[in-house]
Order: C-alpha cells, then sequence, then structure tokens
C-alpha cells in the first residue's frame, strides 16, 4: 500500500493498522447507488492483510449496488467523544464476488482464509454456509488512517 500524503503525523503504521483492521467488530461500506447516490450499510468483515472480506446478503442494496459499479469505501472506526482516542481506517477500491453465489461451501482454497478468520471472529470457530450469503472482496486502491492520540506524543 502506498504510503498516506495527507494527515501524516496521525497515520497507523503498517503493524497498527493490520492490528486495528483485524480487531475491529464492524466496517462500514459505501457504495453507489442508482443515480449516483451513496449507500451505507454496516457490516461484519475480516482483513487479511491484504483484502477486506466481506460475507453479505444477495438479496441487499449494497450486492445490487456492487453488480452496477464495484467501486466501494469501507471505514472502521472507534474512539468515542474524547477527540484524541478517535482512530479509523478509510478502504477504498474495487469489490469482487468471490466463490459461488449464494455461498454454499463448495470447496474453494480463496476462500479458506476469510471463512477462517471470519469464523474465529464471530462464530466460535465454526463457519456456517446458510445459502443466503457470498464473499465480496474489497482490494484497496487508497488506505488512509487516522489516530488522534499520536498527537498528544
Amino acid at each position: 500500500m502506498p504510503a498516506q500524503r495527507r494527515g501524516a503525523a496521525i497515520a497507523m503504521t503498517r503493524p497498527e493498522l493490520d492490528a486495528f483492521l483485524q480487531a475491529g467488530p464492524v466496517c462500514r461500506l459505501g457504495t453507489i447507488g442508482p443515480g449516483g447516490q451513496p449507500h451505507v450499510s454496516a457490516l461484519w468483515f475480516v482483513w487479511d492483510g491484504t483484502h477486506i472480506w466481506l460475507n453479505s446478503l444477495l438479496h441487499s442494496q449494497r450486492w445490487t449496488d456492487l453488480g452496477r459499479d464495484p467501486r466501494a469505501s469501507a471505514i472502521v472506526d472507534d474512539g468515542g467523544l474524547d477527540f484524541t482516542r478517535l482512530r479509523g481506517v478509510e478502504l477504498r477500491g474495487r469489490v469482487e464476488v468471490v466463490g459461488e453465489t449464494p455461498r454454499r461451501g463448495e470447496p474453494n482454497d480463496e476462500l479458506r482464509t476469510p471463512e477462517r478468520l471470519f469464523a474465529d471472529k464471530y462464530a466460535g470457530s465454526v463457519f456456517r454456509h446458510d445459502g443466503r450469503h457470498a464473499w465480496l472482496r474489497l482490494t484497496p486502491e487508497k488506505v488512509t488512517s487516522w489516530d488522534f492520540s499520536k498527537l498528544r506524543r
């Protein structure tokens, strides 16, 4: 990933960014709706060190939007009312479908890692295919991070 140009003083290091994305419980995914308006939805995700993986309902506005235009932006953040605790990462890029739709569990080497990560993070180490979801992979073209606690140092 290229170095962040703006806000370098508050940018996360690569190890900080990886740890933050691996621990983050929810991302908000922005897609482009019909007519160009934004649509943002919250969902579970996993980070494999290179991509954000989203296990998305097929019958959702996000899925429809991405079928029309694969550009998306995902934000993972935390903090609260104290400005110096605000941290986050925005990943912009293109999303692609990986595996069968809906996902029913056919062997797929590309999905072995995201399904293991997802199971460990959200499902007690057991990933269940429900026939309503499928995998989306966001490949970041631009990454912006912020950690305002660095301003206190």
